[in-house]
């Protein structure tokens, strides 16, 4: 029995490790995405069960999340004896629920005409990453939205699903990829989800509440690697990170801002929603010429991450 669980935490540790390769050389899979036609049957599913009412909101959380976790186990309980299938399966899930490279290429979609001053494109682009209003940002605000997107999502795109792939296997990469993209559906505070959403929103807070915490300590270890200040991630991480409305992305905001010497923080409209978030960081405001420098740190903490997850898949107990 050691040697099948044996076996089996090395095809999976195989297969994540094949997933983010896969991931860091091709980013996204550009067709027939697995993400995207679990949020076609989300949405379909809400026009259906959709009502003001939390209790509403979190049996639609559940059924799809259970469905998603139940792929999973289907996915283990199929490849439990058969290591090249388990690899290879989970190499293909991985590719799938990741998105580091894909953050970074977005990113990069933004700074593209921000240095060439074409704002109206920029602004155009924006909403591939962040869910605020475009409309009037300047050029400075437009850098500020981006880089507090790849903070953001360094762990909710990139770490977070390494983490569960590493603790849960197949259902854990299935059962967070659906948690992360129902809170991206209806998890957002408006009308229509304030509380069909709830429980959507709080079960991703509680599955990214170790990964963000994981992606500022990396952005922490690994900021020299790229330039940044370490002790600047740590200062700013413990000073500020709990100073964000999210439990979570205050952390990964607060460290980035940190290591990149930024100021983050200030006025975000959403829709027809205004919030004034908390400043984090004692440096200048981002321009266009530090979403590279984002970008770059981002990936540093994400492979690591990557690397860690082979690590620890591989160094579980037998017994």
């Amino acid at each position: 029995m050691t040697a099948v669980r044996a076996d089996r935490d090395l095809a999976t540790a195989a297969g994540l490790a094949l997933g983010a390769a896969a991931d860091l050389l091709l980013a996204d899979p550009r067709r027939l995405h697995p993400v995207a036609g679990f949020g076609t049957a989300a949405a379909a599913l809400e026009r259906r069960a959709h009502r003001d009412s939390r209790a509403a909101g979190a049996g639609y959380a559940a059924v799809l999340v259970g469905a998603a976790g139940a792929l999973g186990a289907g996915l283990d309980r199929a490849t439990r004896r058969r290591p090249v299938a388990r690899a290879l399966g989970t190499a293909a899930v991985t590719w799938s629920v990741l998105g580091g490279t894909s953050l970074g290429r977005a990113a990069r979609t933004v700074h593209l005409p921000l240095v060439e001053g074409d704002l109206a494109t920029a602004r155009e682009r924006l909403p591939s990453l962040v869910g605020r209003d475009p409309a009037g940002l300047d050029a400075g605000e437009l850098a500020r939205a981006t880089v507090e997107s790849v903070a953001e999502n360094t762990s909710d795109a990139a770490v977070a699903p390494l983490f569960w792939g590493a603790v849960a296997g197949l259902p854990g990469l299935t059962a967070y990829r659906a948690v992360n993209t129902l809170d991206a559906m209806v998890g957002h505070r408006s009308p229509r989800y304030a509380r069909f959403g709830w429980a959507s929103a709080r079960a991703d807070d509680v599955a990214n509440w170790v990964p963000a915490r994981l992606t500022a300590a990396l952005t922490v270890a690994v900021a020299p690697l790229t330039g940044a200040s370490a002790g600047g991630a740590l200062r700013i991480w413990l000073r500020d990170g709990a100073a964000h409305p999210s439990p979570n992305s205050g952390r990964c905001e607060a460290s980035l801002a940190g290591a990149l010497g930024l100021r983050l923080g200030g006025r975000n409209v959403y829709g027809s929603r205004v919030e004034v978030r908390p400043t984090m960081g004692d440096g200048r405001p981002p321009v266009a010429g530090d979403i590279p420098r984002a970008v770059r740190l981002s990936r540093a903490v994400w492979t690591t991450a990557a690397a860690l997850a082979v690590l620890g898949r591989l160094a579980r107990p037998r017994s």
